[in-house]
């Protein structure tokens, strides 16, 4: 009886030893993944990931225009984000008034849209249709239709 006691606490201990060596093995795969997947993400990458709605326009145009400027704030997001510090979508709107806080004046190009006739026109062509509706209707006046006047 002492004998299996003995036995069964050896194989225990075996299978104990391998738990924690299935454990430790798990964790050491866990802590390289991470740091490589940090590693292997840019700046850029990281920031783009966490952009929403017309945030990489903005973030094009601003590479375009200011591209040694962007690139730092661009590193600095990165950092934030990694740090979660940052855990936010960050849509145009809120990435244009940070570049233009830091005093980087991206220009976007942006358009109006109004609805005409069911169809949606731009507000520069709704004006030029109304100019030359307007052109049309006030034709000069001659002077056969001019009231006349006897004095």
């Amino acid at each position: 009886m002492i004998d299996e006691d003995k036995e069964l606490e050896l194989l225990k201990a075996k299978r104990m030893l391998e738990m924690q060596k299935n454990i430790s093995q798990r964790q050491r795969i866990e802590e390289v993944k991470p740091e490589s997947k940090i590693q292997k993400l840019s700046p850029r990458d990281i920031v783009l990931k966490q952009l929403g709605y017309r945030g990489e326009e903005v973030l094009q145009n601003a590479e375009s225009q200011f591209p040694t400027e962007t690139k730092l704030v661009v590193e600095k997001l990165a950092e934030l984000i990694q740090g979660g510090e940052i855990t936010e979508i960050i849509d145009g709107g809120k990435l244009l008034t940070l570049f233009r806080s830091v005093g980087i004046h991206v220009r976007i190009q942006t358009t109006i849209s109004v609805e005409q006739d069911g169809k949606m026109v731009s507000w520069s062509d709704k004006l030029k249709g109304q100019t030359k509706s307007t052109s049309e209707s006030t034709e000069p006046v001659s002077s056969n239709d001019s009231p006349s006047t006897n004095i």
